[in-house]
């Protein structure tokens, strides 16, 4: 917990520079803490603070519904959204200052977070396989929600631009969003995986509203 703090303090140090690449190191640094924090902390610790799950929800551990956007076990999954969140995060906080930004990624967080346990929850009843396992009980982690609802407000302000996958294949932002939010929907229809489209498709929600306050603003 202690990494965590010292990551919130950096933060808030970061943040009142008002500067959007502070606020998006802030974030990375953050993440990047956690992620060392697994290699160092209690296992049962870190899953009962740092993933979300219906089990953490039930028993009170609300502050699991943020603290699970900065947490990590796997270096890939960590560099993949840190790059998302370093790239599209930078543009965001520049068009609309860091206090948005990181407003948009704690936003995107709880959506992911709240959908993610909506559909945990909806499967319930029929989740039970043949040993009794049972798939609603599995927890997430990750920055995916929230670094979502970053990467999709940029695509639904500029959905003109071109964007690369895998810094290679040129597409323009609308197809790129409509491929992120198709997969994700594919996902949850085929019953999820190590990658959670609910989470996903809850970061996407928040970006749309964003983007629809956005548009009320001009």
């Amino acid at each position: 917990m202690q990494a965590l703090r010292f990551s919130c303090f950096f933060l808030r140090r970061r943040y009142l520079n008002l500067t959007p690449d502070g606020v998006v190191l802030g974030l990375i640094g953050a993440n990047v803490a956690v992620f060392f924090l697994w290699r160092i902390g209690s296992p049962r610790f870190m899953r009962n603070h740092f993933m979300i799950s219906l089990d953490n929800f039930k028993s009170g551990r609300l502050h699991t519904l943020v603290t699970c956007a900065f947490s990590h076990v796997e270096f890939d999954h960590l560099l993949s959204n840190m790059i998302g969140l370093y790239f599209f995060g930078t543009n965001i906080g520049r068009l609309f200052g860091p206090e948005y930004l990181l407003k948009l990624y704690l936003a995107g967080a709880l959506g992911g977070s709240i959908f993610f346990l909506l559909h945990k929850f909806l499967i319930a009843p029929s989740s039970k396989g043949t040993f009794g396992w049972d798939s609603s009980r599995v927890p997430g982690l990750g920055a995916s929600g929230a670094v979502n609802a970053i990467i999709l407000l940029n695509v639904f302000l500029f959905p003109k631009d071109i964007y690369y996958i895998n810094l290679i294949i040129p597409v323009p932002a609308m197809l790129m969003g409509a491929l992120i939010i198709g997969t994700d929907l594919w996902r949850v229809k085929k019953g999820e995986g190590d990658i959670s489209g609910s989470a996903h498709l809850g970061g996407a929600l928040v970006a749309a509203l964003a983007w629809a306050r956005i548009k009320h603003w001009i």
